[in-house]
């Protein structure tokens, strides 16, 4: 495995813990900035919409720079906008320092998507690109329940001090170790020839599956805390320690997710998701059982996650030979997903369905997500058959007009 790889998972590390560390000390960012929770709420989907707003719009500004020179503008970006949120005398500049932080974590994973997939040979670029999203993985597993005790213990500020530091890290490790170009990186492209990918009817098909294969996960876990107290019974102790076992979960899908990917996109997504359906209608009826949650968590966290180098590399696939801005715009599709899924949840609970009910509206929209993809997959098999009769159509013109070709002088010697 190219050490490169490992300095791209450092990055998405840090980026990780600081996008869902905030959700663990919200309580204490609200108090010392004198704001309620409704509007300390905005850190997080402030810095959401931030991510889908900057995902295009940063990608589209530096589609024309090398990419490892843009990895490390994106880390330095990166860098202020946590020492921005470290130092943060009032509210708005902390929300300020999250949009900042933010603008440059859809570019970082759209790209480096790209720089990583060209690391490594062909049968390895979904594994690769698993690679670098095991770095927001473990941040789930291990960032976010250091980086709140660590921001309980010594002031909220002291995480973001630390995250800040993480930044700088990556930054020297992307420096030192992804090289100027990879083996296959071609020329920059103008920003028009990168647009042309959205011209593909599946690279559309595949940002809508991602938005609901994904959203429904997600949508799902946003209200998870309701549910392993409200219905399955546990302590509000106990649910930091559960969301590891979520966490355990999505490790073990984003690895094993890409290593299936590389073999087989399509059958990977189909089998995930449908499969994801499956354990969340499950335990949308079964919540109030805690074996079942135990299990049911780790299989959700997954099944979701094994689903991401997939989704990622389905877009670049059919993005052709220009693939940055399509990967920038399914790390968006990825975020729409999430607050679209979260919107569902809320709209469930509001309506006195239960705390058990975000699960099976997450089960509804994957979904529908899964049909998207199944209409989408159709439509390539339709075109690949119709592809291979041209060919052979071609391939009968050519003989046939060889067999002429060859016939033609003989019937000249003939004539004379």
């Amino acid at each position: 495995m190219p050490l490169a790889l490992l300095a791209l998972a450092a990055g998405g590390f840090g980026i990780g813990l600081t996008e869902f560390v905030i959700a663990g000390l919200l309580p204490e960012v609200a108090t010392d900035l004198a704001v309620d929770e409704a509007t300390a709420g905005w850190l997080i989907s402030g810095y959401a919409l931030s991510v889908a707003v900057g995902a295009i719009l940063v990608t589209a500004a530096v589609s024309r720079w090398p990419r490892k020179q843009v990895l490390l503008g994106l880390m330095v970006l990166f860098v202020a906008g946590n020492l921005i949120c470290a130092v943060a005398p009032t509210y708005d500049v902390m929300l300020a320092g999250r949009v900042v932080a933010a603008l440059c974590h859809g570019a970082f994973f759209g790209i480096g998507s790209v720089v990583a997939a060209g690391l490594v040979a062909p049968e390895r670029k979904a594994a690769a690109i698993a690679t670098m999203f095991a770095g927001l993985t473990a941040a789930n597993v291990l960032g976010v329940p250091l980086g709140t005790l660590l921001g309980q213990q010594l002031g909220w500020r002291s995480t973001f001090w630390a995250i800040t530091v993480i930044g700088v890290v990556a930054m020297v490790a992307i420096a030192s170790l992804v090289p100027a170009t990879s083996p296959d990186e071609e020329p920059a492209l103008p920003l028009r020839h990168e647009l042309g990918a959205f011209r593909s009817r599946q690279v559309w098909l595949s940002l809508g599956v991602t938005v609901l294969g994904y959203g429904g996960m997600f949508g799902a876990f946003t209200y998870i805390a309701y549910t392993l107290t409200g219905v399955s019974g546990f302590s509000s102790g106990a649910v930091p320690w559960l969301l590891v076992l979520f966490g355990a979960g999505l490790v073990v899908g984003n690895t094993v997710g890409g290593r299936a990917a590389d073999r087989s996109v399509a059958r990977t997504l189909v089998v995930a998701m449908s499969l994801l359906v499956v354990v969340m209608a499950v335990f949308s009826v079964g919540a109030s059982s805690k074996p079942l949650t135990l299990v049911a968590l780790v299989l959700m966290g997954a099944l979701g996650f094994a689903t991401v180098p997939a989704l990622q590399m389905r877009v670049m696939q059919h993005a052709g030979d220009a693939p940055t801005m399509a990967s920038a715009a399914n790390i968006a599709a990825f975020n729409v997903g999430n607050g679209f899924g979260a919107w569902i949840g809320g709209v469930t609970i509001t309506a006195g369905l239960g705390y058990a009910s975000p699960l099976w509206a997450g089960a509804l929209v994957t979904t529908a997500g899964l049909l998207v993809l199944l209409v989408a997959e159709t439509q390539v098999r339709r075109q690949s058959s119709a592809s291979k009769a041209s060919g052979l159509s071609s391939s009968e013109n050519l003989l046939a007009g060889q067999t002429r070709a060859k016939t033609l002088p003989t019937t000249r010697s003939v004539a004379t």
